[in-house]
């Protein structure tokens, strides 16, 4: 990828999701070969992209206008998070970062990172505190992202029938 690439953040439109399921299937493969357990149980899905689009909370990353990187927001509703071994580093307004998922295309070139800097640009234009994310134990990737992007371990949380591990970003 070349400094010239016209890089847009925005919300996941209705005729995007046929893209956007077709790049979680591709993460949801690469998740397997990885060896990890994370996204191995028909969770997520069609369906969950088609409502995450309806609800608004899907946005993508497009590198020249195709669509490289999909993400779920969703502000201050993950029951989930209510109940987590260990401690949140705040109890104020929050985003959280769900189904991060690369186009094969587009794998390896960072993008994800400048994801994170995106979603916390907009997380802090509109005036949230922090942003709260979680992932598998053996989702390596993932985790190397979440410590080189700079959040912290906050313990674990019980979600879509596993336990994960929860990280906090503080930003206002």
């Amino acid at each position: 990828m070349t400094q010239n690439n016209n890089i847009e953040f925005r919300k996941a439109e209705t005729p995007d999701k046929d893209v956007i399921w077709e790049i979680i299937q591709q993460s949801i493969e690469r998740r397997r070969i990885d060896g990890s357990q994370q996204w191995q149980n028909g969770y997520p899905n069609e369906q969950t992209v088609k409502s995450d689009i309806e609800k608004n909370f899907g946005y993508v990353l497009t590198v020249d206008g195709k669509i490289a990187v999909y993400v779920a927001l969703i502000f201050n509703d993950e029951p989930a998070y209510s109940s987590i071994d260990g401690a949140w580093l705040t109890d104020g307004e929050f985003v959280v970062i769900h189904r991060v998922a690369i186009s094969e295309e587009f794998a390896g070139q960072g993008l994800v990172k400048k994801l994170f800097d995106y979603i916390e640009d907009f997380v802090k234009m509109e005036n949230v505190l922090s942003v709260k994310v979680d992932t598998n134990f053996d989702n390596i990737a993932m985790l190397k992202i979440l410590e080189a992007k700079g959040y912290t371990y906050c313990g674990e949380v019980f979600l879509a029938g596993g336990i994960r591990k929860a990280f906090e970003k503080v930003l206002i």
